[in-house]
């Protein structure tokens, strides 16, 4: 029933991630440049980020709603630092992505307490395990690339943003301090 309104109402297409500095986003992307792939469809690097939790289509007169409730989302004490060290395929989606060898704790709490902040309004509980990762390629069917220099990178986190999707791009819509 909350599915089949939320179709009939005016929406927007949200949802939670980190944002990626931009002199980060560069080297990510010259990174993914020396790789020479063949295949896929690159990512901006304006649209580098490491999702949290996808919404989908929420009715624009919940938005007010979700950021409120993203607002007493804290992870006390913390500034996320999460490693982007391990170049990784999805095969089934098609994305070839970097990712941590490990989830920070923190990152999981945080992810964690979104969850349990939107269920109110009526969005589930995802049914899959979160698995942080910053996308470099979607429609991605060839195998791991070779990297001649292994992932290095260090996302860096004291803010989390309420992202809308919207014809390819994102833009964030509101943030919020994680400390």
């Amino acid at each position: 029933m909350i599915d089949e309104v939320r179709r009939q109402e005016p929406s927007k297409r949200l949802f939670f991630a980190l944002d990626c500095p931009p002199a980060q986003r560069k080297a990510i992307a010259q990174w993914r440049a020396e790789l020479g792939l063949r295949s896929g469809k690159p990512v901006p690097a304006d649209n580098f980020h490491l999702t949290l939790l996808f919404l989908g289509a929420v009715p624009l007169a919940q938005i007010h709603g979700v950021c409120e409730a993203a607002g007493s989302v804290r992870i006390p004490g913390e500034t996320l630092r999460i490693a982007l060290d391990r170049l990784q395929v999805w095969h089934r989606p098609g994305v070839l992505s970097l990712a941590p060898e490990q989830a920070p704790p923190a990152l999981l709490r945080l992810v964690y307490a979104l969850e349990q902040a939107m269920l109110p309004f009526g969005f589930d509980e995802p049914t899959h395990e979160f698995r942080p990762h910053l996308t470099l390629a979607r429609e991605y069917r060839a195998p791991e690339p070779e990297a001649r220099t292994p992932p290095e990178f260090f996302l860096r986190a004291e803010r989390f943003a309420l992202f809308e999707s919207h014809k390819g791009r994102y833009r964030v819509l509101q943030d919020w301090p994680l400390i």
